[in-house]
């Protein structure tokens, strides 16, 4: 099973409170965060991309770099770990978008993937003069479609016809190729959205839920792999953690509260404000998973607190559900977490046991 982590591109990761630890995002933390996975022989790092914050107090997620420049600048300093940078489709053309993962591809020697997001937060776009309308809600799936469809046309031979609704290529051209094929990561948890995975993706997000239920999300599991039956194509899910271990469950628990305790509410009204824009979503997709108020201060992702060997038990289990083929993992002080993790939780994995390190 991989294991990967969901770097801080943006200020506190994943946690909107005024008691987790407080941080600002930069290359040389990254750089750090990514490096020390790799000594730990993680499998991946993939970087989201957020381009308008929340606010509150934490002013989260106000602060934030780019994707792509910032996964070229790791895989120059990286040798093994796999590296995904993520593009807003509704800010870059698909055909450079393309030019960019092979000039990474070219970077890292073959180490990169591209996530695609479609877009929930209108505001992102809107202060850009870019978001389409809240139709745009309706269709963004087919007009992703289309974008991956350009890219993988430019991968495989180096030159795009394709003629579509929201895209029409004229003899586009795009050389070298990439030197391994270049995967792609989706995270839709709509009906539509695993519909789109299973067309175009290899690996779709799933998100973990509640708290200690490491195998809550295998209905999610279910849907992903009925739709990729109809497709015939090999898609697996990457799960989404935080992590939060301590020498104690006891220990670990104290923190996770004190972290509850201090839940920026401003900022929390703000992306409630966000993710109930799109009035159509479905029940289990990412809007309304969002908007839950129980764990709204981690995005109600799922969350394993306890002890090192509580932990890795419980990661033990998330590998057992049927369609998964990693977990990704967010911490709450990134660059202490995966030293614990590396140092104390994998070792007790019976599903890491091939990846250890030789200092392990």
């Amino acid at each position: 099973m991989d294991i990967g982590v969901f770097i801080p591109i943006n200020n506190n990761g994943w946690l909107i409170s005024e008691t987790s630890p407080q941080y600002m995002p930069s290359f040389e933390l990254n750089k750090t965060i990514v490096q020390r996975a790799e000594q730990y022989n993680f499998d991946f790092a993939l970087s989201m991309i957020k381009l308008h914050g929340f606010g509150g107090k934490t002013e989260f997620w106000d602060y934030g770099l780019e994707s792509f420049t910032l996964m070229a600048g790791l895989a120059a300093v990286t040798s093994k770990i796999k590296l995904f940078a993520s593009t807003a489709v509704l800010t870059l053309p698909p055909a450079m978008v393309a030019r960019m993962a092979t000039t990474i591809d070219s970077i890292s020697g073959g180490r990169f993937g591209v996530n695609i997001v479609s877009g929930w937060q209108s505001a992102e776009y809107d202060q850009m003069g870019l978001w389409p309308g809240d139709e745009y809600f309706g269709y963004r799936y087919d007009y992703s479609s289309e974008y991956v469809t350009v890219m993988k046309e430019l991968w495989a031979s180096g030159v795009s016809n394709f003629k579509g609704t929201h895209f029409t290529m004229d003899n586009c051209t795009m050389k070298p190729t990439p030197s391994h094929p270049i995967e792609i990561v989706s995270a839709g948890q709509s009906n539509r959205g695993l519909e789109f995975s299973a067309e175009y993706a290899d690996y779709t997000f799933a998100l973990g839920s509640g708290l200690n239920t490491p195998t809550a999300y295998a209905p999610f599991n279910e849907r992903l792999l009925a739709a990729a039956a109809k497709t015939g194509r090999d898609l697996g899910s990457y799960v989404l953690f935080m992590i939060i271990a301590e020498e104690t469950d006891e220990e670990a628990m104290a923190k996770w509260t004190h972290y509850r305790e201090g839940a920026d509410v401003d900022a929390l009204s703000w992306m409630a404000d966000q993710s109930g824009k799109d009035v159509a979503a479905e029940d289990g997709s990412t809007a309304k998973a969002m908007n839950l108020p129980e764990g709204a201060v981690n995005f109600n992702m799922g969350t394993l607190v306890g002890s090192y060997a509580t932990v890795a038990r419980m990661l033990d289990e998330v590998a057992s559900v049927p369609g998964t083929k990693g977990i990704m993992m967010t911490f709450d002080d990134f660059v202490l977490g995966i030293e614990k993790f590396g140092k104390y939780v994998q070792p007790l994995m019976k599903t890491r046991a091939d990846r250890l390190p030789a200092a392990a």
